[in-house]
C-alpha cells in the first residue's frame, strides 16, 4: 500500500541538504591546493584557495623566477607534517566531481588558511565566503610567499596569462620550464631560479632541449646543476 506523502512535506524533503562528509587519513599531496587521502578513492581539492600550478613559475623580490608551484607544494608537504594526518570537511564538489573541504592537520592547524597565510596560496575569491580575507591580507603586508615579489593569479594563469618573465620561447614546450644545456661539463639541467638559469640558451641542433619536470631530464641522462 502507497502512503500518501502532503507536496509541503515532500518540498522539505527534498530540499534537505546531505550531510557534510568528512574523510580522515593520512594524506599526500598532488599540489599547492590538491591532496589525495590513503584508503579513499578521493582526491580533495581544498576549499577557497587557489595555489600555483605545478609548473608556475613567480618572480622573487629580486627579479629572480623560481618554480613558485613546486615551493607551494613543498610548504603544503610541510604543514601537514611527518605524520601526514589530515580530517577534512566537505564543502562542495567542483565541476569535476571532487570534494571541496576545508582540512585540518593534527595540530589543529586548518590547512587552507594556513596557506594562504604563509603566501603559498591565494583567496579563490569566485568560490569561497571571505573565510580567508584576512589571511590573504596579513601574507600580502608581511610580503611572505609569492607576495615577495610578482606573480599571476593562478587562474589567470591557466587560461594562459604570463608575466614577461614568463614569455615562451618559440621552440619551448608549453609548460616546459627546464633548460637543458650540454656542454664541456656534460648534459646539465637548470631549473628556474638556479645561478646560470637565465643566460642558459636552448639549441635544439646541438641536442639541447626542454625538460617539463625534473624526472624527465634525468631519465634522458642530464643531470642537476649545482646551483
Amino acid at each position: 500500500m502507497r502512503r500518501w506523502i502532503a507536496p509541503a512535506l515532500m518540498a522539505c524533503l527534498l530540499a534537505t541538504p546531505a550531510v557534510a562528509q568528512t574523510i580522515e587519513g593520512l594524506a599526500t599531496v598532488t599540489d599547492g591546493d590538491t591532496i589525495e587521502v590513503a584508503g579513499t578513492k578521493e582526491r580533495i581539492r581544498l576549499y577557497g584557495i587557489d595555489a600555483p600550478e605545478s609548473g608556475q613559475t613567480c618572480d622573487d623580490a629580486n627579479g629572480k623566477r623560481y618554480l613558485c608551484g613546486s615551493r607551494s607544494a613543498d610548504f603544503l608537504a610541510e604543514l601537514i607534517g611527518r605524520s601526514g594526518h589530515v580530517s577534512c570537511t566537505e564543502e562542495d564538489r567542483d565541476r569535476y566531481g571532487r570534494i571541496v573541504a576545508e582540512c585540518t592537520a593534527r595540530g589543529g592547524e586548518v590547512v587552507n588558511a594556513e596557506m594562504v597565510r604563509a603566501g603559498w596560496a591565494v583567496e579563490y575569491r569566485q568560490y569561497s565566503d571571505g573565510r580567508y580575507s584576512d589571511a590573504e591580507a596579513d601574507a600580502r603586508a608581511a610580503r611572505r610567499g609569492i607576495w615577495q615579489g610578482t606573480f599571476t593569479e593562478p587562474s589567470k594563469w591557466r587560461r594562459g596569462a604570463r608575466m614577461a618573465s614568463e614569455q615562451v620561447a618559440h621552440d619551448q614546450p608549453k609548460g616546459c620550464t627546464i633548460k637543458g644545456n650540454i656542454s664541456k661539463s656534460g648534459r646539465i639541467y637548470h631549473m628556474p631560479g638556479q645561478d646560470a638559469y637565465e643566460k642558459t640558451k636552448i639549441d635544439e641542433r646541438r641536442g639541447e632541449r626542454w625538460f617539463c619536470s625534473a624526472a624527465e631530464a634525468q631519465a634522458a641522462g642530464w643531470r642537476a646543476a649545482k646551483r
